[in-house]
């Protein structure tokens, strides 16, 4: 599975979807997510996490809200648009994710969106970069002349 296609469905999942159980839901913190129902609940629960895991400034929070706003509202239409149409409704969030992550890069720090990515990452699981780096798995060539 592609990065990009994990994001989009972490975005899905944290700012379209909602469950009834609580305790199912953690934040980037780690911490237990009340459940969400209306948009404004999702993108306050996105901004307060993120404000908290990122330490976030009271001006990157209203920039940060500001832009979570955004893509929930994005991708709320576009679950509506699109609900019968799930290959339609990927596409559409992942271009939603994309810009959202565009727009986060230029309100936070590099620390702050290294972080960001970090949690990100492990949140939905996937390696990171530097993992690709280093000894090819088994049964693959290095490539540099030395294999036989």
């Amino acid at each position: 599975m592609s990065n990009t296609f994990c994001f989009s469905l972490l975005l899905i999942a944290s700012l379209a979807l909602t469950s009834t159980d609580s305790f199912a839901q953690t934040s980037l913190a780690g911490t237990p997510r009340p459940t969400v129902t209306t948009a404004a609940d999702r993108t306050d629960a996105l901004t307060n996490n993120m404000a908290q895991a990122l330490s976030l400034t009271p001006a990157q929070v209203e920039k940060v809200r500001a832009i979570n706003t955004t893509a929930v509202r994005n991708v709320e239409a576009a679950r509506q648009r699109y609900a019968q149409e799930p290959a339609k409704l990927r596409s559409y969030v992942q271009d939603i994710s994309l810009a959202r992550l565009d727009r986060l890069k230029e309100v936070l720090t590099s620390t702050q969106f290294t972080r960001y990515q970090q949690k990100r990452e492990e949140k939905m699981g996937i390696p990171t970069v530097r993992g690709n780096q280093g000894t090819p798995p088994p049964g693959l060539q290095t490539g540099r002349g030395d294999d036989n």
